[in-house]
């Protein structure tokens, strides 16, 4: 069942075009927003405004939504998907107005493996040796992209995970997208938040 987080009028945005952003789940909008507090923070609440939870890989569902939607005013849409295995051959179909990004890394999560924002979000505990051994025997080095694309940092950094057994408990994932560093972020997330102010930004605002 699709979520809204709010469908209140007046989002705005590219030629006054009212802007949906659809995600997987709550935990991937969470993150979204943490970053985006710190990316596009003139822009959080209208891009989050009208944001719809799918329920997992659902690119299909977003554009049954959107064409509904869009029978009701001019709309845009932009669709964050996680690359998963399998379904990144899968090619979402064409429709006009809505606009897919995918991450190159296997799911949104892959992004928050920053060791040393990691340790700033667990605050107190920075120092626990068994955290700087999960993150020394679970995390690939920073430059090695090809290890970063396919680790399952779902299962690492969730429920029961590495990082929960490490810590004893749970860390919520939008405190580790909050304590990364702009410069810290990669560069999927940038070209992600490029796409959503260039559908977000009033068309005055910009040059």
């Amino acid at each position: 069942m699709l979520q809204w987080e709010s469908a209140g009028a007046g989002n705005e945005g590219r030629n006054g075009a009212r802007f949906i952003l659809y995600v997987e789940g709550p935990g991937d909008r969470s993150i979204l927003r943490a970053w985006s507090y710190r990316l596009l923070p003139d822009l959080t609440r209208p891009a989050f405004r009208s944001a719809v939870i799918l329920g997992g890989r659902r690119p299909a569902r977003a554009i049954e939504h959107y064409r509904r939607e869009r029978e009701a005013g001019n709309v845009r849409a932009l669709c964050v998907l996680d690359r998963d295995d399998e379904s990144a051959a899968r090619r979402p179909e064409d429709e006009p107005g809505i606009e897919f990004f995918t991450w190159s890394r296997r799911h949104i999560e892959s992004y928050l493996l920053v060791p040393d924002a990691i340790l700033r979000a667990v605050d107190g505990s920075a120092a626990d040796g068994r955290l700087q051994r999960m993150l020394r025997d679970h995390l690939p080095a920073a430059a090695d992209e090809s290890a970063l694309r396919d680790i399952d940092a779902k299962r690492l950094l969730g429920a029961r995970g590495a990082l929960h057994r490490a810590l004893g408990r749970p860390l919520p994932l939008a405190r580790i997208a909050r304590a990364t560093r702009e410069p810290e972020l990669h560069p999927d997330v940038h070209a992600l938040f490029a796409r959503i102010r260039e559908a977000v930004a009033p068309a005055t605002a910009r040059v």
